[in-house]
């Protein structure tokens, strides 16, 4: 059986990275603060002709997968040429801490990242050096709490893991010790 975020975080992760980074104190290791969701919905918008309901479906699928209800993200300036009114919504966004976070880590690393068709893992790229990853998901329905859904418009989401690293080689080892599935060939 997978451990749970604390339970692993307590038993591997503060030994592994004291060990390999001479870190002192418990709390001198980096960890993961918080979790960023994004979806940008400023193309399903300009392509709908119901905005409110296509915005409030989305946001529920939103909150299934998050557990917390995302705040909207209205345009700061009008763009013609993208159909794009000011104060239009084009995005939706939810920030995840605490137990809701430790919840969608684990749910995301063992049970969504595994239904992603042809998978090998997240290039290390993809993360930043602050040691913030970033992983774009093409469709939600790798999360199997949205299997129950019909009738929805099919969107992505942009998922951000915020830690307080100081370099990129600790946030690697955090995310390798996490049991996060980094894809290491060709990088």
């Amino acid at each position: 059986m997978k451990l749970q975020y604390k339970e692993q975080f307590k038993k591997i992760v503060i030994p592994g990275m004291k060990k390999e980074f001479k870190i002192d104190n418990d709390l001198g290791v980096p960890r993961i603060t918080k979790v960023v969701v994004n979806v940008g919905v400023g193309r399903l918008m300009t392509t709908s002709k119901d905005n409110k309901e296509l915005i409030k479906k989305i946001s529920e699928i939103v909150g299934i997968i998050t557990g917390q209800k995302p705040s909207t993200c209205p345009a700061k300036k009008s763009i013609a040429s993208f159909k794009l009114r000011e104060g239009m919504p084009i995005g939706l966004k939810t920030t995840l801490r605490g137990q809701r976070m430790e919840d969608f880590i684990f749910r995301f690393v063992n049970l969504a990242l595994p239904r992603i068709r042809d998978f090998w893992g997240i290039p290390l790229k993809h993360i930043d050096e602050q040691g913030n990853l970033n992983y774009g998901v093409k469709e939600y329905s790798i999360f199997p709490e949205t299997e129950r859904i019909q009738n929805a418009p099919i969107f992505g989401l942009e998922i951000t893991f915020v830690t307080n690293a100081k370099t990129k080689d600790q946030a690697i080892k955090l995310y390798q010790l996490l049991e996060f599935p980094l894809w290491q060939k060709n990088q």
